[in-house]
């Protein structure tokens, strides 16, 4: 059975999952009325045919970062090397990275414990090797969250 070809047993692991990674699989097991072998075997396969990709946690709203930035990066090599991406990989508030069309080269999505931090970041982005400029632009409220 293919990730497509999933059934609603399937989809009804997957749904218990999402809502908490951590539930007991005996737990699960009886939510969707199979023995936890066979549930456990279930997930074995959805995770080899990748439907499902891996378990992880959500930081609580107190644990969360508190300030979101955008920064667009113009390159003056119009990213010709990998070297500012490799710096940007290593900055653990970079939540995203993304090579662009237009204007600006790099969009990077920043998540800090506080604008000081946000503020370092911007200055390292700065002085990277091949940046010519930047363009910052800091999160005032975030109406939607899907992450």
């Amino acid at each position: 059975m293919s990730g497509h070809g999933l059934d609603e047993i399937d989809r009804r692991i997957i749904a218990a999952l999402t809502e908490d990674a951590r539930v007991p699989l005996v737990s699960l097991a009886a939510r969707v009325h199979l023995s936890r072998n066979a549930v456990k075997q279930r997930m074995d396969r959805m995770e080899r045919e990748g439907t499902i990709g891996g378990y992880t946690i959500v930081p609580g709203r107190a644990r969360r970062p508190r300030v979101s930035a955008i920064v667009m990066v113009y390159r003056s090599d119009r990213m010709r090397g990998g070297g500012v991406i490799a710096e940007i990989s290593r900055i653990p508030e970079v939540r995203r990275c993304d090579v662009m069309s237009g204007d600006f080269d790099l969009l990077v999505s920043l998540e800090a414990e506080s604008m000081d931090r946000i503020g370092e970041i911007w200055e390292m982005l700065a002085a990277l090797p091949g940046v010519s400029n930047t363009v910052t632009a800091v999160s005032l409220t975030r109406v939607i969250d899907r992450e």
